[in-house]
C-alpha cells in the first residue's frame, strides 16, 4: 500500500478491477437476478461503481443490466445541498430485482434514502444493495447484501473512492486522516 500526499492509499487499480469482478459474480448468483436486473448508483459515488457492474455483468452473462441513477438529495435527512443532475431511471422497476450502488457505507442515512426513493418509484421484486467500500459506524440499521472491501475506520477519518466509468489507472481508495 502506497501513501499519497493527501492520504493512505488502501486499494489500487488492479484490485479493485477485482473486487468489482467478485461482485457482479455474487450479484449474478441469486435465482431472481436473472430475470431482469436493475443497477441503480447512487449519484455521485454510486455512478460510476454500477456502470462498471453493468459492464462487468454483461461479460459474465451475455445480459446487460438496465442502468439508472438516483438523486437522493430530496430524501435526506441532513441537510446535503449538493447540486448535481436528477434521478435517471430508464425502466419501470415494478416486480425486478433492484441493487442501489454506492461507493461508501457509512452512517447508512444515504442507503436510507435511496430507500426512500426506489420505494417512490415503484415496487420491485426485491431491494438489494452494493457497496464497494463498507466503513462501519452505522447509524442506521442498514447492511449490504454485497460488499467489495470492510475498512474499518474511525469517524475523524475520511475514505475517498477515485473510480472512473472505465478500468483506469487512476482507480484507488484512499483514507485520509482526520483532525486531532
Amino acid at each position: 500500500m502506497s501513501v499519497s500526499t493527501e492520504g493512505r492509499v488502501l486499494i489500487e487499480s488492479a484490485e479493485i478491477a477485482r473486487v468489482i469482478a467478485r461482485l457482479a459474480h455474487q450479484i449474478l448468483e441469486p435465482d431472481d437476478a436473472q430475470g431482469g436486473l436493475v443497477l441503480i448508483g447512487v449519484r455521485r459515488g454510486g455512478e460510476a461503481l454500477a456502470q462498471r457492474l453493468g459492464f462487468e455483468i454483461e461479460r459474465i452473462s451475455g445480459k446487460s443490466p438496465s442502468l439508472g441513477f438516483l438523486n437522493i438529495n430530496l430524501y435526506r435527512d441532513d441537510r446535503v445541498t449538493h447540486e448535481m443532475p436528477e434521478s435517471q431511471i430508464p425502466v419501470d422497476i415494478n416486480g425486478r430485482v433492484v441493487v442501489i450502488v454506492d461507493d461508501v457505507l457509512y452512517t447508512g442515512r444515504t442507503v436510507r434514502a435511496a430507500l426512500d426513493a426506489v420505494t417512490d418509484l415503484g415496487r420491485p421484486s426485491a431491494i438489494r444493495l452494493c457497496v464497494l467500500i463498507d466503513r462501519g459506524l452505522r447509524e442506521l440499521p442498514i447492511a449490504a447484501d454485497y460488499v467489495g472491501r470492510e475498512i474499518p475506520s474511525s469517524r475523524r477519518e475520511r475514505i475517498k473512492v477515485s473510480l472512473a466509468a472505465k478500468p483506469a489507472a487512476t482507480d484507488e481508495v484512499v483514507i485520509h486522516a482526520g483532525a486531532p
